[in-house]
């Protein structure tokens, strides 16, 4: 076999053989809520647009979205919102203020459920669903089609009905963050808390974590929370189980809360919670602390024996491992595209 067609042989076959990420994969979002949602696409630096920035999605309806090898960036659902026949409006929860349907590559406002996407090349592809930004609506990852792990990610739970007072945004329809409520580097991992060991679980965190074990719920919350899969189409499901209620329909009395100084609360089974301890107080009196009993049945809960990053993970200011990884600063991402495009140009240049 003389050498060109030894070169064609095995370009056809590396071609054939390379993971199905290395095209594209598909993204679709299903609405399950009982109501209208407006998701928006955000992708990071270097990343193509998928086509629209923002839509409408109705309830029971599903949309895709093809996504190029390599691809970066998150996903959100905004409620509430009011657009005009000319598309002019904004959002309740979720806003990206760009007064559009479309939007226009700005991010979410918190607080608002977020799912981040790196696509591999060769490799992996990293996915998680984050609370660091606080949460609008419930939502779920499914990956099919694809190899490894490969698993379900998100949070099923209604965590608007269990936001204590001061997290409470959007007359009820959002839960903030601590970081956004009370801005203190505690709660946001910045300054002296800028570093895994520094910046530990808080109690609101906590309450994120047992209600959404699989769920980002802090900074440094790596461990249970990022996720991965190889050459996956991937389903991005708002209101996943049953159908949230609308805004207007969650309980008009919040809870209250009574801080106990100088003391440390911990959730059962979550550890030692650090920051300000607050335990919520529902409307009949008596504390209340947050099991974590809408845990969705078929998920596992994992032990975390320890989270935080390994030495050399970049962080952004959003708070998830994921993140870093999305704005390109995995070496991991880097070296498959280029090994990939190596040796390509190898075989080019064997014609």
């Amino acid at each position: 076999m003389d050498l060109l067609a030894s070169t064609y042989i095995t370009l056809i076959t590396l071609l054939f053989l390379t993971p199905k990420g290395v095209t594209s994969s598909t993204f679709t979002f299903v609405n399950k809520c009982d109501y209208t949602v407006w998701p928006g696409i955000l992708a990071n630096a270097g990343s193509p647009s998928l086509g629209s920035t923002g839509f409408e999605l109705p309830q029971q309806t599903t949309r895709s979205f093809q996504a190029p090898a390599g691809w970066s960036g998150r996903f959100w659902a905004r409620t509430g919102c009011n657009f005009d026949g000319s598309g002019t409006g904004s959002c309740l929860t979720g806003d990206c203020g760009s007064n559009m349907i479309e939007c226009n590559g700005a991010g979410a406002a918190p607080p608002a459920t977020l799912a981040e996407f790196t696509l591999g090349t060769l490799g992996q592809d990293f996915y998680d669903v984050s609370l660091v930004d606080g949460y609008n609506l419930p939502m779920i990852v499914e990956g099919s089609g694809g190899s490894g792990m490969c698993e379900s990610t998100g949070c099923t739970s209604d965590l608007n009905q269990q936001c204590p007072a001061e997290l409470r945004a959007s007359d009820g329809s959002a839960c903030k963050s601590a970081c956004e409520a009370f801005g203190s580097p505690e709660y946001c991992c910045s300054g002296a808390y800028g570093s895994p060991d520094t910046c530990k679980p808080s109690i609101y965190s906590q309450m994120f974590k047992a209600a959404c074990p699989r769920s980002y719920s802090y900074a440094y919350d790596d461990a249970t929370s990022t996720f991965t899969c190889t050459a996956a189409d991937y389903t991005v499901t708002f209101c996943p189980s049953s159908p949230s209620k609308k805004s207007s329909q969650y309980p008009t009395t919040p809870m209250t809360s009574t801080t106990l100084p100088g003391t440390s609360t911990a959730l059962p089974g979550t550890g030692t919670a650090t920051g300000n301890p607050v335990i919520g107080t529902g409307s009949e009196g008596g504390s209340v602390e947050y099991t974590g009993t809408d845990t969705p049945i078929g998920y596992s809960v994992p032990v975390n024996s320890g989270s935080g990053s390994s030495g050399g993970e970049t962080m952004l200011a959003d708070g998830s491992y994921l993140a870093g990884l999305a704005m390109g600063d995995s070496s991991t991402t880097a070296s498959s595209s280029f090994l990939y495009s190596f040796g390509l140009l190898l075989i080019l240049l064997m014609l």
